[in-house]
This record gives C-alpha cells, sequence and structure tokens, in this order.
C-alpha cells in the first residue's frame, strides 16, 4: 500500500510541478493560444494522484495487491502514463515554441493510451478476481 501512496505522491508533484511550467513557457514566449501543454497538469493531477489514491481505497478494502496481475497493471499503466503525459507535453512545448510536431509524436501519444487501456483492464480483472475472494471470505466467517 505504500508503493501506491508514493506513486499518487509522485504524480501530485509532478502535477503541479507541470502546472508550473506551462504558466511560466507561456509567459517567457508570450503565448496566447491553445496547446496540450494546458492539460498536462489535469492529466497528471487527475490520472495519476486521484487514481492512485482511490486504488489505495480499493487495495484497503479488497487486498488487490495480493493478485499476481495487479504487479502488471502498476507498471503497465504507469508506462501509459509516462508516454502519453510526456508526449502531450513535448507536443505542447513545441506549440508554445513555435515549432512544427511530427505523425510520429501522435503515434506515439496513441501507443500510450494503449497502454493505459491495457493497465486498466488489468486493473478491473484484478478486481473482479478480488471482489468474489472477499465476499466469500465474508460468507464463511
Amino acid at each position: 500500500m505504500r508503493k501506491i501512496l508514493n506513486t499518487a505522491h509522485v504524480y501530485m508533484i509532478i502535477g503541479v510541478l507541470s502546472g508550473l511550467f506551462y504558466r511560466e513557457l507561456t509567459k517567457a514566449n508570450d503565448f496566447t493560444g491553445d496547446t496540450q501543454l494546458s492539460v498536462v497538469h489535469t492529466h497528471l493531477l487527475a490520472l495519476g494522484m486521484l487514481f492512485f489514491l482511490i486504488v489505495l481505497a480499493l487495495d484497503k478494502v479488497f487486498d488487490i495487491s495480493g493478485e499476481k496481475l495487479f504487479t502488471w497493471f502498476y507498471w503497465v499503466y504507469n508506462a501509459g502514463m509516462v508516454v502519453t503525459v510526456g508526449m502531450m507535453a513535448l507536443h505542447g512545448s513545441l506549440t508554445v515554441l513555435g515549432k512544427a510536431s511530427g505523425a510520429a509524436i501522435s503515434g506515439i501519444a496513441g501507443l500510450g493510451h494503449i497502454l493505459l487501456t491495457v493497465g486498466l483492464v488489468l486493473l478491473f480483472i484484478t478486481l473482479g478476481k478480488r471482489i468474489p475472494a472477499k465476499a466469500k471470505a465474508k460468507q464463511d466467517a
């Protein structure tokens, strides 16, 4: 459970720093248009910090970290977050700096979204295994 809490904490720190980065980069470049950089902050806080705080609560109730698939979920989901948010930050920064971004950035961001989806599927499979086990243990007691 400590690993889940630490993960949420790291996403909180990076999320807050990304908001600061967005504000300072756009201010330094007198940028007033739309950029993906503006939503990196929100993605990190919602899909990172808040999501892992929910996973922490689920772990407390259902002991999902006791399942083998939980480790797969944890690493696949986090890899998806790193790739997705990294590409959003890169694309957004290039937009602010007035540089073109290629199709490769969108393609890699798509791979990040696929990893996030696979991670979510693994989480639901893990939950599906633990909820019946928890209900059965409660009936037996």
